[in-house]
């Protein structure tokens, strides 16, 4: 899918958007301290250059989700962590690493487990150490907007960009639905 975003209200936008079409499956079954999880785990590659709405996307996804309070950038932590009754979303930003060994210390594959949602920024810095990713969105300058390309890697990547398809608050948007 390619998507055509003039400022940062429209990648705000596909943010919710991403949020409104998570799969249900990936939500815990239980709220926190229950039995029983949900289905498993999800993973997204944010990629692009500086300043080409990683981040503004994702804050956008988060407070979609439910996320209330400061919403912090991970470009200095590393790792945020927010924690909703049925999901846990993990936002990583290894733009900072030396090299992809560092990511092992993160315990990055660990938190791919079912009830996460694993937002993962400059992921091309992690390589084999990152767990795979079910759906990638690709953000780049196209003069004073943005262009946006999501690729599904995986069947849960694929029922995701299937339901982001639908929704119609990116009409206005979108390039074209391949």
């Amino acid at each position: 899918m390619d998507l055509h975003l003039e400022g940062s209200s429209a990648t705000e936008s596909l943010g919710r958007a991403l949020a409104r079409s998570l799969p249900h499956a990936l939500r815990r079954s239980t709220p926190i301290g229950g039995a029983t999880p949900g289905g498993a785990g999800a993973v997204l590659y944010l990629q692009g250059e500086l300043g080409a709405g990683k981040t503004t996307c994702v804050r956008s996804l988060l407070r979609e989700l439910g996320v209330a309070g400061l919403v912090r950038s991970p470009t200095y932590t590393l790792v945020e962590t927010y924690t909703l009754a049925d999901l846990t979303c993990v936002h990583v930003d290894l733009y900072r690493l030396r090299a992809a060994t560092e990511v092992d210390e993160l315990g990055l594959r660990d938190l791919a487990e079912p009830g996460c949602l694993l937002l993962v920024e400059w992921p091309e810095k992690g390589g084999a150490a990152l767990p795979p990713a079910d759906m990638e969105l690709t953000l780049q300058y196209a003069g004073d907007a943005r262009a946006a390309h999501l690729h599904a890697e995986t069947p849960l990547g694929n029922l995701w960009l299937e339901k982001l398809g639908r929704d119609t608050s990116l009409s206005f948007y979108v390039s074209n639905l391949t």
